[in-house]
């Protein structure tokens, strides 16, 4: 599983900010505390007095520590037991001056055994939602809400199944498939046809799921990324466009929106095949969406690319009326 450096920068200051919140309201309830009773404050300074003394005593040369360990100890156990004692007269626990994680599993440094701790993935999974929101509609757009009614219940020309059963059937179960199976191996769409039959909903159920699950996800219009792409080649101490083409590159599923209505241009062609040749010799999953046949992205960019698609990309071909336009007339 790869992380976004870009979010994961975000989900570290988020963490380390409510980190910090919580140890600003432990002092602050620690200080009320000993507002109510100032003795437990002076406990607290005899304590770690206690401590010190007891590891000079153990490290003491020449002597037999063991007296005076045994002397501190009891010392200690009074102490801690006279603190327990006032903290029990305010209905307090004992150990309602400590500070205590907020994950224990990582003691509130994020990671665990050389990995990300889940209480950080949940910050990352947070940051990369609000990241695909800016592009996506993440709260309505989601396998739930896909509505199959408004696809025609005509058959195919050409074909022995109606629109409606061609896009519940090899559609959306599709995606329902690729959003759960997602990480078993890597798996490649290709969305193609008109516009408004659905392809960005279900791009976005897809993204929606996976990030939830932890993956790294981009998702952007093909002109936003060759632009990009563009900017890192003309302007060599851009160092954002430098991270963002990183991003494109090597995230878990990329999620190209509109292929086709850019400008195509020789640069273009060359990105667009790097694009997909590079994330295909990595092994890492890619999605594109596109109002072009395979016919015709083949006629607008390399031979060379469309079969690289073609030959590794499962097609889909979505079908029937423009919804936007049906909603539009139904209101």
């Amino acid at each position: 599983m790869a992380y976004d450096g870009k979010i994961m920068r975000r989900a570290l200051q988020q963490f380390e900010a409510d980190k910090a919140e919580r140890e600003v309201r432990l002092q602050e309830r620690r200080e009320s505390v000993f507002r109510r009773q100032p003795r437990l404050k002076e406990i607290e300074t005899e304590l770690r007095g206690t401590m010190s003394r007891i590891i000079a005593s153990a490290l003491h040369r020449g002597t037999d520590p063991r007296p005076a360990l045994e002397c501190l100890r009891d010392e200690n156990l009074s102490l801690q037991e006279e603190k327990r004692r006032l903290l029990a007269e305010m209905s307090l626990p004992f150990d309602a001056l400590d500070e205590r994680p907020a994950c224990v599993l990582c003691d509130d440094t994020g990671y665990r055994d050389g990995n990300v701790c889940r209480c950080l993935k949940g910050y990352y999974t947070r940051e990369q939602k609000k990241e695909l929101s800016r592009m996506l509609d993440l709260g309505t757009q989601s396998f739930d809400t896909f509505d199959l009614d408004w696809y025609p219940d005509d058959q195919i020309p050409g074909k022995t199944k109606t629109a409606r059963q061609h896009m519940e059937e090899k559609v959306y179960e599709t995606c329902i498939q690729y959003a759960h199976r997602f990480g078993e191996k890597p798996w490649n769409l290709l969305m193609f046809g008109a516009p408004g039959l659905g392809k960005t909903h279900l791009s976005a159920a897809i993204a929606r799921h996976i990030s939830e699950e932890g993956w790294s996800v981009v998702y952007d219009t093909a002109g936003q990324v060759f632009d990009r792409f563009e900017t890192r080649k003309f302007s060599r101490e851009d160092e954002q466009a430098d991270s963002d083409v990183e991003r494109i590159l090597t995230c878990d599923l990329l999620i190209l929106d509109d292929l086709g209505t850019e400008m195509t241009t020789a640069f273009v062609q060359s990105a667009l095949y790097q694009i997909v040749n590079t994330r295909l010799l990595e092994h890492r999953s890619t999605i594109i969406s596109t109002n072009l046949s395979p016919e015709k992205l083949a006629q607008r960019y390399t031979p060379q690319l469309a079969s690289r698609i073609e030959g590794e990309y499962e097609l889909l071909a979505f079908v029937g009326d423009d919804i936007r336009k049906l909603k539009k007339e139904k209101k």
